[in-house]
């Protein structure tokens, strides 16, 4: 009997999905819960899991077709048993000797031109680290190899010139790659927020020696006692919910033609992953501790790594952090996270000379960059925002005493 696969509900607001990739070929077993393929939507990658088992009978949904939720993906055969997934093959290569060796490839699979170059040129690819996806070895692995490789003898020239030439064929000067789903839905929300809102952006610098000092003293107790590393983060998310309750437009947005006061507060916290920029949310900030911060924050930081975050887990952010500032950038001015009328940016922190009591000292200084909505967020607001924010971690007791 075959049993078919349909697309999943993928959310609110969600009606459709891009066909990533196909897991399984037609005639390969699939156990019950087993992932058979991928699907791309607006916000999240996510896996369509096989509901029973036996043999991947037919794929409906090629992969890069659009399917709407409910359409058809496959159908699996339950009385069947289908054959199993092929081991991988690897290159047999005959020596300058005339002697056969067989190379083995990387734990993460080998890309099949880097296989036809290993091939060709008698490359050992279990000497090959690949620095593809989950250590999949790519072609330029094979050509670094080989470049850099030392064979000695006679056959050196042969290999480093052979290796010139299949870099000079193998890599043209362009290379067109269509853009994910989510790739082109960050572009394009980043640019509507842009022409929709009065965007503007405000600066401020802040000295960090107090929570620095504070967080060397007691990471090792909270880490003890909390199971979790005392990080930055926790302390900009308490200072800008506090900065927030004082100056509620920023934690506001607009409705049509009305502002919408959110009495709660979803601190969103921007993250890059391979697929791209993404942005968890951390719920009901204002009533959590900083363990709890904390330890949400490595939690959905993990899941958007592994590309496995649910699209209620990105929804309902009421204000954006960003930081930069773990790349090394010194200031910048973030976009907004539409339809959010605030983002704050994080920057490097930097040691600088400073003017303290007539005296030069030097500090360990942070920029701040707010980008607010002109359209809810007067000047006098965005700036004063910012003065909290500043004074929350140039004196930390504040989040402690809710001042």
């Amino acid at each position: 009997m075959a049993i078919e696969i349909h697309v999943p509900v993928l959310g609110e607001s969600v009606t459709e999905a891009t066909v990533g990739k196909w897991f399984k070929s037609v005639g390969d077993a699939v156990a019950v819960d087993e992932p058979i393929c991928e699907l791309e939507t607006d916000k999240v990658a996510l896996e369509v899991n096989a509901t029973v088992s036996g043999a991947l009978s037919e794929i409906i949904a090629a992969e890069g077709e659009t399917v709407g939720v409910g359409a058809l993906l496959a159908k699996i055969d339950e009385a069947a048993h289908g054959k199993s997934a092929p081991k991988p093959t690897t290159p047999k290569a005959e020596n300058k000797a005339g002697a056969d060796s067989k190379s083995s490839p990387a734990a993460g699979g080998v890309r099949a031109s880097a296989a036809k170059i290993a091939a060709d040129k008698a490359v050992d690819l279990s000497k090959i680290v690949g620095t593809g996806p989950d250590g999949v070895v790519t072609k330029a692995d094979v050509l670094n190899f080989l470049e850099t490789a030392s064979t000695g003898g006679a056959a050196a020239p042969t290999v480093a010139a052979a290796a010139s030439v299949v870099r000079q064929e193998a890599q043209p000067r362009e290379e067109v790659v269509p853009m994910t789903r989510l790739r082109r839905t960050i572009a394009k929300r980043l640019k509507d927020a842009q022409n929709t809102a009065a965007m503007l952006t405000t600066y401020n610098e802040v000295d960090m020696s107090a929570v620095i000092a504070l967080r060397n003293q007691y990471k090792e107790m909270f880490e003890k006692k909390h199971g979790s590393k005392l990080g930055f983060m926790s302390f900009f998310v308490k200072a800008c919910v506090q900065a927030l309750k004082e100056i509620p437009e920023v934690n506001a947005e607009v409705r049509d033609d009305a502002i919408v006061y959110k009495n709660y507060y979803h601190v969103g916290i921007a993250a890059s992953t391979p697929a791209g920029l993404v942005v968890p949310v951390v719920r009901d900030c204002q009533d959590r501790s900083f363990s709890e911060i904390e330890k949400e924050i490595v939690r959905l930081g993990g899941r958007a790594r592994d590309g496995k975050l649910s699209i209620d887990e990105m929804q309902g952010g009421t204000f954006t952090i960003s930081n930069g500032g773990i790349f090394g950038s010194l200031l910048s001015s973030p976009i907004l996270n539409a339809p959010q009328s605030g983002i704050l940016g994080m920057h490097a922190i930097k040691e600088r000379v400073m003017v303290e009591n007539g005296q030069m000292v030097i500090k360990p200084m942070m920029y701040l960059a707010l980008s607010y909505d002109h359209r809810v967020v007067d000047g006098k607001g965005a700036v004063t925002f910012l003065v909290r924010v500043k004074e929350c971690l140039e004196d930390p007791q504040r989040l402690v005493l809710d001042l």
